[in-house]
């Protein structure tokens, strides 16, 4: 992965979910499809890492919801924060950018699903942008 060099940490709102990633961070994708608008209120700013080297502790407080058949999406169960989406088999998570601490190095990377960004607001960054996912 191309990025920021870990160890990265993280928390939510309340600071009941903390997050360590022990490698490099990925740069941000922004997603302006739909469910991440309904989530967030704007779009889904996240970085991301393999697995195994997210840690997560305040796991019992961490609710999972099936976004779609294929993914599922995490939040603190008591603030509400956003903290991760992540396909089904995949070994890559997507993380919240907004949890890690500053500095955090993140750059951003590019848009996605942006046929389907909302009507009350543009996408005005010089960042690679693509009607749907970029794979």
């Amino acid at each position: 992965m191309v990025g920021t060099t870990g160890p990265h940490h993280g928390r939510c709102l309340c600071e009941a979910v903390t997050v360590t990633v022990d490698c490099d961070l990925a740069p941000v994708s922004f997603c302006h499809c739909s469910q991440c608008r309904r989530q967030t209120g704007l779009y889904y700013a996240t970085t991301s890492a393999p697995t195994s080297a997210v840690h997560i502790s305040g796991e019992e407080h961490v609710s999972r919801y099936r976004s779609s058949p294929d993914a599922e999406r995490g939040f603190c169960r008591h603030c509400g924060s956003a903290l991760f989406w992540k396909a089904d088999g995949e070994e890559i998570i997507s993380l919240m950018a907004g949890l890690f601490d500053k500095p955090t190095g993140l750059t951003g990377g590019y848009h996605i699903y942006c046929a389907d960004k909302g009507d009350f607001y543009e996408i005005s960054e010089a960042l690679p942008a693509f009607d749907a996912s970029k794979t």
